[in-house]
């Protein structure tokens, strides 16, 4: 799908706020409310826009402890892949796994309450499951910056 400025321009101001009306959007891109829902729709049609969602305070609801956890299979083929993956779709602490080349299999971030919740994460959940090698985590210090925005 081809994107036009004006997409661009409206995808940027939708992932800064998605609640804001149609005509709001149509004033800062000089198009018709119409033009800016048609265009809405495209996008979402389209797989542009996935979802809207609400984005929480980790701290509100107790979930204020990130964790970067390294992942290694025992060994890296395609069941033990496939496994792990579906697996770790399960796991509600992980918010994002990512598979990557270099000395680890994956990389997860974690966001549980504190130390213990994540002890407790680790020896009953994750490591508890077929194909772990090993591991290895670190602990978030201080977010310096964090957005869910992609750079348009």
């Amino acid at each position: 799908m081809k994107l036009d400025d004006k997409d661009i321009t409206l995808l940027g101001l939708l992932q800064d706020n998605s609640k804001k009306t149609n005509k709001e959007y149509a004033l800062h891109l000089g198009l018709s409310t119409t033009a800016i829902y048609e265009r809405i729709k495209r996008l979402e049609r389209t797989g542009a826009i996935r979802n809207y969602v609400a984005l929480v305070d980790k701290a509100k609801v107790d979930r204020n402890f990130t964790v970067f956890c390294h992942v290694k299979l025992v060994q890296h083929v395609k069941d033990n892949i496939a496994q792990f993956e579906a697996q770790v779709l399960c796991l509600q602490e992980v918010v994002e796994c990512h598979h990557l080349s270099g000395d680890y299999d994956y990389l997860l971030k974690i966001h549980v309450k504190d130390m213990d919740a994540y002890r407790h994460f680790m020896v009953n959940k994750l490591t508890a499951m077929n194909h772990i090698g090993s591991t290895q985590s670190s602990f978030t210090i201080k977010e310096v910056k964090h957005s869910t925005a992609i750079p348009l």
